[in-house]
């Protein structure tokens, strides 16, 4: 069994919002980046994964099972990081732990407190005196402290600073190490993915775009430019998407060779980033 995490046919209908058909799995040793704007449904199909919402459809299976019927089982090995701390402010770090370490069986007092050695982290310090990026730390300190196979983390490196993320993706880093182990992260800072990401899964109006290997995505992707005179409709057909003002047109195309053959001389051809990729699917 490769695949830690499979999702098939998943569906949740709300009033306002769909989300539809959603399929994609994550094998062992890897991590997937999951991206889209705000309201695409990441947090709802994330809150779906953990069984914190029901769903209407589909099928999900973690660890080869059903993450409903072996659910305390299933959560024993995942480690989860949300974008907000819902600890009692007023704890220390220390009764926090041990508050929730005996949720776990396989909790690990020693890996714990080395992480908090590693983070800087002082035991005695309450929660309410963290700052964001501590905090943030500390829960990656309890979720990476149980023997966890799995890590979903929804938005962890949001509001943070440069050197906070980067310690974070350091630590992501050296923990896919283990091939047994896997990550699914959520988050609309795209540059982060770029750094560390196996694979993209990319989720648009409750529907997925993609769930591709990110160097084949940012392979078959490219950013054109060029003047306005030559915007015809058949060049139109072979964009994503485009924006133009006055001074020319810009547009996302996974068909480069095509247009390079026909208007080369007037069109400059630059790699398209995870962020252009979702702002020209978003905008279509």
């Amino acid at each position: 069994m490769n695949n830690i995490l499979e999702i098939n046919n998943l569906g949740k209908n709300y009033k306002n919002f769909s989300l539809k058909n959603i399929n994609f799995s994550l094998e062992k040793g890897y991590i997937m980046g999951f991206i889209g704007p705000n309201g695409a449904g990441k947090s709802t199909t994330i809150k779906l994964i953990m069984n914190l919402i029901k769903k209407d459809t589909g099928k999900i299976k973690i660890f080869g099972k059903d993450n409903i019927e072996f659910e305390k089982e299933i959560k024993e090995k995942i480690g989860f990081v949300y974008d907000e701390n819902y600890y009692y402010e007023d704890l220390t770090i220390k009764d926090t732990k041990r508050i929730i370490s005996p949720f776990y069986k396989y909790f690990d007092d020693n890996v714990f407190n080395n992480y908090l050695k590693k983070f800087n982290l002082d035991p005695n310090k309450k929660i309410k005196v963290l700052s964001k990026g501590m905090k943030m730390k500390f829960s990656l300190a309890i979720a990476l402290s149980h023997n966890a196979n799995l890590i979903i983390m929804d938005e962890p490196t949001s509001g943070l600073d440069p050197v906070f993320r980067r310690e974070i993706l350091d630590i992501l880093y050296e923990l896919i190490q283990d091939e047994n182990k896997s990550i699914f992260f959520s988050t609309h800072i795209t540059t982060d993915l770029e750094k560390i990401a196996d694979y993209i899964t990319f989720i648009n109006k409750g529907e997925i775009v993609f769930s591709k290997n990110k160097d084949a995505i940012l392979d078959n992707y490219s950013i054109i430019k060029g003047p306005n005179e030559i915007l015809n409709n058949d060049i139109k057909k072979e964009f994503i998407s485009f924006k133009s003002n006055d001074f020319g047109f810009e547009a996302l195309t996974s068909n480069v060779d095509k247009i390079k053959r026909l208007y080369s001389e007037n069109i400059v051809v630059d790699k398209a980033s995870l962020e252009d990729i979702m702002f020209y699917y978003v905008k279509k």
